[in-house]
């Protein structure tokens, strides 16, 4: 089992993330005037800040969890039978989090027993 990034890309892509969306709301030129006269429009930016940042972390941090992407397929959960086979390809699906989608990605496997498909443990 390993995770599918390491802590020192993960923290740049979120970084990258977060700058991004800075530089647009208080842009590092202080030649630029900024947006918003309101306390309202500032806390719309605040939000398009965490829509932007939020759901970037959620994706680094699952992809560095041990477990995120694993060897083998382990038991069924269906029949119980260790006759399990990891496939080559996985896929990326897309849940929503308060603040925006994650896409996350996940291995799949089949039991030659049942002939059940499901996700294995922890991926």
């Amino acid at each position: 089992m390993s995770a599918r990034t390491t802590r020192e890309e993960a923290r740049n892509r979120v970084i990258a993330a977060f700058m991004l969306s800075l530089d647009k709301i208080i842009p590092a030129d202080a030649s630029v005037p900024l947006k918003g006269a309101t306390f309202r429009e500032w806390e719309d930016q605040a939000a398009q800040v965490r829509r932007a940042v939020i759901p970037t972390l959620l994706e680094e941090r699952s992809a560095l969890e041990e477990n995120a992407q694993v060897a083998e397929g382990g038991r069924c959960p269906f029949c119980s039978s260790d006759r399990i086979y990891l496939k080559k390809d996985e896929t990326q699906s897309e849940v929503l989090s308060p603040d925006g989608p994650v896409v996350l990605t996940t291995q799949h496997c089949r039991c030659r027993q049942c002939d059940g498909t499901f996700s294995p443990s922890g991926a």
